[in-house]
C-alpha cells in the first residue's frame, strides 16, 4: 500500500472512531439557538483548555446568562496517560462579584472522559469560573478566570463572537483513542555530545564461551542447560564423554576396572602376609619390600582403569563441563547425546548485571572527548534512551588513544548497570557521548520532531482540539530531550506522542477535526 492510500484509510478510520455512527449528522446544520448553546458552538460559545497537575481540561459551554441552563461540555484527560477519565465528580462553581457561590456538579460522566454538569445562574456580573474535579484517587481544581454572567439574552448576544479556534483539528475522541500525548516547552540543562555508534558487549571477565575439549558425546548432568537460565560460577552443566579409540568398548573398560580391583585386593593381602611374617622373623625385609612395591603399583592400576571407566561411564561420567562464570546461558548449541567436535561451541554464558558500551566516535569529534561526562543510547525499536552516568549507575572505563585506520574513529568504553532493561549482547546502538557542563535551553522531547524533506517539523497545541504545525530550529540533542534554537517558547505544548497522526489530520481538517459527539 502506498503513503497516499495509508494516510486517506487512517484518516477515515481517524473520523469514524471521532463520530460514532452518528458522523454523517454531525455536520448537519443544526438552526435551534438552544441546539447551539447546548453544544457550546453557537453565537458566544466559549472554549477553553486548562491544565492541572493531574489533569487536563478542554470544556466548552455557552454564554452564561440568568435563569437560563448552561450545558458544559468538560473534556478531561489524564495526563499520566493521555487517556479519558471515566469516573468522578465534576462541579462547575461561580464565586467572586460580591455574591455567593453557586455550585452546580455532575456525578459522573455522559461517555469517557465527557462530564455535562449544567449550570443556572442567579447572579449577573462578572463571576470567577472554577471547574473542580473529584475522583477517589484524587481531587484538583482548574482555575479559569473571570466571566461575565449576563442579565438575559439579549445582552448576552450583543458581546461580539469569540474567534473559533484555527488550525488543525483532532479531536478529543480521537486522542483517547490512539497512542497520544502532549508534553510542555521547557528550559532545562543540555550537555553538549557527540554522536557514535556501538555494541552491547558483556564485560571479558563477565562472559565465557564454553567449547568442546575433544571429539566426544554431550551427555546432562542433571536438567540440561535452556537458554536463559542463572548458573552459578563452578556449576556442573554437562559431561563430555570423548570418543573410544581402536577397539575400546565400555564392556572391556569394565572388564579392566575389575581385574584391577582384584589384582588390587591380591596385593594388598599379599602385603599383610609378609609384614605379618617379617615381624616374626620368618622372612627377610626384602620380602617385605617387594610386597609393598607390587600394592603401590595394583593401587595405581586401579585408579587408572577407574578414570578411564569413568570417562565413559554415561551421564555420571566424562569430562565435567562446568560454568567458568556466574551469570545467564545466552545461547545452547547443542542438545544432549549430540557429538561435538573438538573446539565446537557448546555453551555461551554471560553476566548481563553489567554491561559494557564499547562506542566508536569519529576522529573529528575526538579531541572533545578528553574527559567524557557520560553517554546515552538507544536501540532499535525502542525511542527511549538509557542513559549512563558516572558515579551513579556506571562509569567511564577508558577513551582509546589510537586512530583506527580501517574506521577513522577512537573507541570510548563504558561500563553500566542494566537496572530494569534487559539488554542483548551484540546488539548495536546509536549513541551520544556528553563532552562538556550543561547549559540552561529550551527543549522538548526528541519524539516531537518530523523529519519532512530536512525540516524539522513539531505540532504546537493551540486548544485542547486544535494545532499549529511549526517549524523549528533544532540544536544539541541530550538523551530523550532535543534542544530548540528557534520556533518555541517556553509553556507552550507540542504533541509528544502521535505527532504523524496530527499530520495526517492536517491533511483533511474538514472530514478529521470536526464533528465529534458533544
Amino acid at each position: 500500500m502506498n503513503p497516499l492510500n495509508f494516510a486517506l484509510l487512517l484518516a477515515a478510520a481517524l473520523t469514524l472512531a471521532a463520530c460514532g455512527d452518528k458522523a454523517a449528522d454531525s455536520h448537519a446544520p443544526d438552526t435551534t439557538a438552544e441546539a447551539e448553546a447546548e453544544h457550546g458552538h453557537g453565537a458566544g460559545g466559549e472554549k477553553l483548555t486548562h491544565f492541572s497537575d493531574r489533569t487536563e481540561l478542554f470544556v466548552e459551554f455557552p454564554r452564561l446568562v440568568v435563569g437560563e441552563k448552561s450545558a458544559f461540555a468538560a473534556h478531561l484527560t489524564t495526563l499520566a496517560d493521555f487517556r479519558a477519565l471515566t469516573a468522578g465528580k465534576v462541579t462547575v462553581r461561580l464565586s467572586g462579584g460580591g455574591q455567593p457561590d453557586e455550585v452546580f456538579s455532575v456525578d459522573s460522566a455522559s461517555q469517557p472522559g465527557i462530564f455535562r454538569p449544567e449550570a443556572m445562574p442567579k447572579h449577573a456580573g462578572d463571576r470567577d469560573l472554577t471547574i473542580e474535579v473529584a475522583t477517589a484517587e484524587f481531587s484538583v481544581s482548574h482555575e479559569l478566570g473571570p466571566f461575565t454572567v449576563y442579565p438575559d439574552r439579549k445582552a448576552a448576544e450583543a458581546e461580539p463572537a469569540p474567534h473559533d479556534d484555527e488550525g488543525i483539528g483532532f479531536t478529543k475522541e480521537q486522542q483517547w483513542k490512539v497512542d497520544f500525548a502532549t508534553a510542555e516547552v521547557v528550559t532545562r540543562p543540555i550537555r553538549t555530545a557527540v554522536n557514535a555508534t556501538g555494541v552491547l558487549r558483556a564485560r571479558p571477565d563477565g562472559e565465557a564461551q564454553l567449547t568442546a575439549a575433544a571429539p566426544g558425546q554431550l551427555q546432562p548432568a542433571g536438567a540440561f542447560p535452556r537458554l536463559g537460565q542463572q548458573v552459578k560460577k563452578g556449576e556442573l552443566l554437562a559431561y563430555l564423554v570423548p570418543r573410544m579409540g581402536g577397539e575400546t568398548d565400555l564392556a572391556t573398560l569394565r572388564a579392566a576396572e575389575s581385574k584391577a580391583r582384584v589384582e588390587h585386593d591380591l596385593a594388598s593381602q599379599e602385603l599383610a602376609r609378609m609384614e605379618s611374617l617379617y615381624r616374626d622373623e620368618a622372612v627377610p625385609e626384602k620380602r617385605v619390600l617387594a610386597a609393598r612395591a607390587a600394592a603401590a603399583l595394583a593401587r595405581a592400576e586401579l585408579t587408572a582403569a577407574q578414570q578411564r571407566l569413568g570417562q565413559y561411564g554415561g551421564a555420571g561420567g566424562g569430562i565435567p563441563v562446568r560454568a567458568p562464570v556466574a551469570g545467564t546461558i545466552a545461547d545452547v548449541r547443542v542438545s544432549p547425546g549430540a557429538f561435538a567436535q573438538e573446539g565446537t561451541l557448546l555453551f555461551h554464558i554471560a553476566d548481563r548485571s553489567k554491561l559494557w558500551l564499547e562506542l566508536r566516535v569519529p576522529e573529528s569529534d575526538a579531541a572533545r572527548l578528553a574527559s567524557p561526562t557520560g553517554a546515552a543510547f538507544r536501540v532499535a525499536g525502542d525511542e527511549r534512551s538509557v542513559e549512563i552516568i558516572p558515579g551513579k549507575n556506571g562509569r567511564l572505563i577508558a577513551v582509546g588513544g589510537v586512530v583506527d585506520a580501517t574506521t577513522r574513529t577512537v573507541p570510548v568504553v563504558f561500563e553500566f548497570t542494566a537496572a530494569d532493561r534487559p539488554l542483548p549482547i551484540g546488539m548495536a546502538v546509536q549513541a551520544q557521548v556528553f563532552a562538556g557542563g550543561a547549559r540552561e535551553a529550551v527543549a522538548i522531547p526528541a519524539s516531537s520532531v518530523l523529519d519532512e524533506g530536512g525540516m524539522a517539523v513539531v505540532f504546537v497545541q493551540a486548544g485542547g482540539e486544535s494545532f499549529e504545525r511549526r517549524t523549528v530550529r533544532l540544536g544539541a540533542r541530550e538523551g530523550d530531550w532535543v534542544e530548540v534554537l528557534d520556533g518555541l517558547t517556553p509553556g507552550q505544548r507540542v504533541v509528544s506522542r502521535g505527532a504523524y497522526l496530527v499530520k495526517l489530520a492536517s491533511t483533511g481538517t474538514a472530514q478529521i477535526g470536526h464533528g465529534h459527539a458533544h
